[in-house]
């Protein structure tokens, strides 16, 4: 029910202090659409009345509380909102948008999650470091909410715990990969990643470790001395072919093409199939092995015929004995890469056989030994003929002998 037109603060105290019953309004003389209601139960609110974009009629938004707010600021803000309205924008579209947006845990649970679990093998540890530590920080946060300096704090405050930069970087790197989706999926609210711009922390921690080839034979004695009698076959095929402990663990017999000489990986790091050529040793390697017929699984454990979960405790023994205790597992695919370097083949080679998408991860795992190094430094000198070599009494070659 219109009771008039409102002109100033005084009007207004006198308006929302009327004991009167019933729902009332009154209008304002300045701002078209501003309008002061007071409801049944005595509170009082600013309102917008305005035409829709659509022209199909008027739409009614709330500013706020008229006893919080006065005249002078609830004109400011419907002007504010009438401006806005005149470019186009419908305060009512916001609002709905803003009601769309999830909360983090919610878009984690309802769409991150069914998405990775469809094609990443390793979803496993994003739940671990949801769980851990992503949900417990931002779980109950709307998504528009978390905001750039929320994931700076987020990054440094890991490191400062006493974590590895690895450790820290992953929860970064996850985080920009889960507001990547959130914006490609266009949600609703959310236009850009607060990730962005963040740096990486540099991480020193990467271990670089090679067998030699005195160490790939201690460690062959030691696995064939082992109590798993599949880690005779396991260790050398890791060695051999450069690929990932799990890449062999579900390794199946129907993957391997004897004819071509091609080892099909189907499902691999990256989500995509790659091929690794068969080597005499690898081919041997495979023909010695006992195979059951109906078993699928190339290298499955014998007591249940299924690929192994974990061969750890085995590997964990048989390194020690060969006092290789610093040796991981997947040094083995290192140093596939580092006999393959100092054999003499390329960068690009190795590259394709290790199934890299960028040279500059294969550039880490091609180590040069210090033999091939000197073999390569001395070739100067070769091809110089010596001619800076003078001549060396047989005493000082003598004691050149001895410093060595």
């Amino acid at each position: 029910m219109k009771l008039g037109t409102l002109r100033n603060q005084l009007q207004v105290d006198k308006f929302c202090s009327n004991w009167a019953t019933g729902r009332q309004a009154i209008s304002d003389a300045k701002v078209r659409g501003l309008q002061l209601e007071r409801m049944e139960s005595g509170q009082a609110r600013w309102r917008l009345r305005y035409q829709s974009k659509d022209g199909r009629g008027r739409s009614c938004i709330t500013l706020g509380d008229a006893k919080v707010i006065g005249l002078t600021d609830a004109r400011a803000l419907a002007e504010k909102e009438l401006l806005n309205i005149a470019m186009g924008n419908d305060p009512k579209d916001a609002k709905q948008i803003t009601k769309s947006i999830p909360t983090f845990a919610t878009f984690i649970e309802e769409q991150y999650l069914p998405y990775v679990k469809s094609y990443k093998r390793s979803w496993v540890s994003d739940v671990s470091l949801l769980k851990n530590h992503l949900l417990p920080r931002f779980g109950t946060k709307y998504l528009d909410e978390i905001k750039r300096q929320d994931i700076v704090k987020m990054h440094y405050e890991r490191k400062a715990s006493g974590a590895a930069a690895g450790s820290a970087n992953r929860l970064l790197i996850m985080m920009r990969f889960i507001f990547n989706l959130a914006v490609r999926w266009e949600l609703p609210g959310i236009k850009s990643n607060p990730t962005k711009g963040v740096p990486l922390m540099e991480e020193n921690n990467k271990q670089e470790r090679y067998l030699s080839v005195e160490e790939a034979q201690r460690l062959y004695t030691a696995v064939c001395a082992s109590e798993n009698p599949m880690l005779q076959y396991i260790v050398p095929m890791l060695i051999l072919t450069g690929a990932r402990k799990r890449e062999v663990l579900d390794a199946k017999w129907q993957d391997f093409d004897f004819l071509r000489r091609i080892w099909r990986i189907p499902t691999t790091k990256t989500g995509k199939a790659r091929h690794v050529p068969l080597s005499d040793g690898v081919i041997s390697l495979l023909s010695a092995m006992p195979r059951d017929q109906k078993c699928q699984w190339t290298f499955a454990n014998p007591d249940t015929g299924k690929p192994y979960v974990s061969i750890f405790w085995a590997w964990d023994s048989a390194r020690t004995k060969a006092d290789l205790s610093d040796v991981r597992l997947h040094d083995l695919r290192h140093s596939h890469a580092s006999f393959l370097v100092n054999a003499g083949r390329t960068l690009y080679e190795v590259q394709h056989i290790l199934g890299h998408t960028q040279v500059k991860t294969t550039q880490r795992y091609a180590h040069l030994s210090h033999d091939t190094l000197l073999d390569a430094t001395n070739s100067v000198n070769t091809a110089l003929g010596g001619m800076f070599m003078p001549m060396v009494s047989a005493s000082n070659a003598a004691q050149v002998q001895l410093v060595r």
